[in-house]
């Protein structure tokens, strides 16, 4: 709670001004009245100028070295949306499965959504694919992404069976509540890791991601507080194949208070060109780059694609340049993919691009440069002008398939 100290506050209206939530008023008497509306994001204590303000957290946010003890476990948080489960979140339950077993802990995954027939199956999907427990939040109120609901159902959620671990998905939501969540607990996030693994002496979690452009790896660790958070890009960890005779407990969690305290709803859900475009879940990829030279260029890489029976992507550079959309890019910047075959045309292979999509099964490229980057990661290479080159796969696949 936020704690005024009468005697020092000069009731300039500070605090007034400056909370986000329009949770403070100031009383006949001229004195700051904290509301039920208020959710301790500490902007009055930072406004107010003679000090009069503090935040008093109870010791549950977090805990420290001394208590550190007391949360065990691995936890990720299995994302459902569009009536189906993501599936960032069966990559994080092979993750976090490895986790779990060098801590000698439980996985469990916490599953937020509406009480659907979908819902419903998707908490078997996730026994199935590694977990121990799932953890079921199930509400009206949590049929559309809210991060303010979202926000309060997980807290609370991590409060009650504090895992030391805590995994989600790096999605448009992960991204957009993770962090609220982690700032309620006290607990330090890292973002877009590629890599995890366990210090064995104090449990610590390392977590490896991109620093300086891609151009080194860092290994970030969170001593000091538990549980220890990390968002994990899609397409970067592998799922553990499905075993549907593997066993769990579902145990529901109530989260009626939080929705029905909210002071949002959603009016509507409309379906963005992101998730039309999908790249991350194709099995086949056509990307174009600069070697382009133009956007008619990917005209010839959408036919290449349509034969293959596939899916355009890019580069940052034909993005850059306004060829094609951002939900094609792949890369840092962009989206993370593997699929079964990826094909660069006119890519050169910085190391910003090739952190996208090295973990394709099979990468072919087609660059009229025989000394590009790109031909250190391919398994196939084609040196040779694209607008002859793709012409001559594309009546070839034709041939095939008539």
């Amino acid at each position: 709670m936020v704690i005024v100290d009468q005697e020092t506050c000069v009731a300039c209206g500070a605090c007034v001004d400056a909370c986000p939530f329009a949770a403070i008023t100031l009383s006949d008497a001229a004195r700051p009245l904290i509301g039920d509306a208020c959710t301790l994001c500490g902007a009055c204590v930072d406004a107010c100028p003679s000090e009069s303000l503090w935040l008093d957290v109870p010791e549950q946010g977090n805990a420290r070295t001394n208590d550190q003890a007391a949360w065990r476990g691995v936890m990720i948080f299995a994302e459902f949306r569009l009536g189906r489960l993501a599936p960032v979140s069966l990559e994080l339950l092979g993750a976090g499965r490895k986790l779990a077993d060098t801590l000698g802990v439980p996985l469990a995954a916490a599953l937020l959504g509406a009480d659907f027939p979908e819902f419903r199956a998707a908490a078997a999907t996730l026994i199935g694919h590694g977990a121990d427990v799932v953890y079921v939040a199930a509400h009206a109120g949590l049929a559309d992404f809210s991060e303010e609901r979202y926000t309060q159902a997980l807290t609370a959620l991590i409060r009650r069976y504090q895992p030391e671990v805590v995994l989600a998905g790096a999605t448009a939501i992960g991204r957009s509540f993770i962090p609220a969540v982690a700032t309620h607990l006290g607990a330090g996030l890292t973002a877009d890791c590629t890599g995890l693994d366990i210090r064995l002496e104090d449990r610590a979690l390392l977590q490896t991601r991109p620093a300086f452009g891609g151009n080194i790896m860092a290994t970030i660790v969170c001593p000091d507080a538990r549980p220890q958070m990390a968002t994990v890009r899609p397409k970067v960890m592998r799922a553990l194949p499905p075993d549907d005779v593997r066993t769990g407990e579902i145990i529901r969690f109530p989260v009626d208070e939080f929705c029905a305290l909210a002071r949002s709803r959603v009016l509507e859900s409309v379906v963005g060109e992101a998730d039309q475009v999908n790249i991350q879940e194709a099995e086949i990829l056509i990307s174009g780059g600069r070697g382009l030279d133009s956007d008619k260029g990917f005209a010839l890489v959408r036919q290449l694609a349509e034969a293959f029976g596939g899916k355009v992507a890019a580069s940052r550079a034909a993005v850059d340049a306004g060829w094609i959309a951002y939900p094609h890019q792949v890369g840092q910047t962009g989206k993370t993919v593997a699929p079964k075959l990826y094909i660069a045309c006119g890519i050169s292979g910085a190391i910003q691009h090739v952190a996208g999509m090295q973990s394709s099964e099979t990468i072919v490229a087609i660059n009229r440069d025989p000394h590009a980057p790109i031909f250190e990661v391919a398994d196939y290479g084609l040196v040779g002008d694209l607008y002859e080159i793709i012409p001559k796969l594309i009546a070839k696949i034709s041939e095939r398939r008539g």
